[in-house]
């Protein structure tokens, strides 16, 4: 059953249109770059952040068609979310690199390779994150985060614990 985040349906509160999303993409994202951007959600709730990340990028004009991440650092997601009147997927895996989530977008003609900077950085890392992301030339995220300041990503065994208990 999708969880519908559409206009009208919530509050300025719970949905907020995608205004203040903390992303970034590259110019050239979708054309077989490492890394096409970075994105800095507020949480590892992605009930929550990805209706706020698919509306940001709406308004960018990238059409996100489905949305898939590591299941062990992120809490679970709907299987699909409907925002602003289209459905997205979502899909989680265990496999995945849990620093990247991957969007397919634009009629499934193309892919974006997102960096997840940790909720849990601080302003200034979290921004250079954001900069360093969108500089030209190939990267793996270790690098961008490495760049930026970024401890290595201890949450994720945390976030498995407590599933666990």
């Amino acid at each position: 059953m999708p969880v519908d985040l559409g206009r009208g349906s919530w509050t300025a509160q719970e949905f907020r249109e995608g205004i203040d999303v903390r992303v970034s993409v590259r110019a050239d994202a979708g054309t077989g770059a490492a890394l096409d951007g970075a994105w800095w959600p507020r949480t590892r709730d992605l009930a929550v952040e990805v209706p706020e990340l698919i509306a940001a990028l709406d308004r960018r004009g990238i059409e996100v068609e489905r949305f898939t991440y590591a299941m062990d650092a992120w809490t679970p997601a709907p299987r699909k979310v409907v925002v602003r009147g289209r459905t997205v997927r979502t899909g989680g895996f265990s496999a995945m690199d849990p620093q990247v989530v991957c969007l397919t977008v634009n009629g499934g003609s193309r892919r974006l390779d997102l960096v997840v900077v940790p909720p849990e950085a601080d302003a200034l890392t979290g921004a250079r994150a954001l900069r360093i992301s969108t500089r030209p030339g190939p990267r793996s995220p270790l690098l961008v985060l490495a760049a930026a300041g970024c401890p290595p990503v201890p949450q994720v065994a945390r976030l498995q614990a407590v599933r666990a208990s």
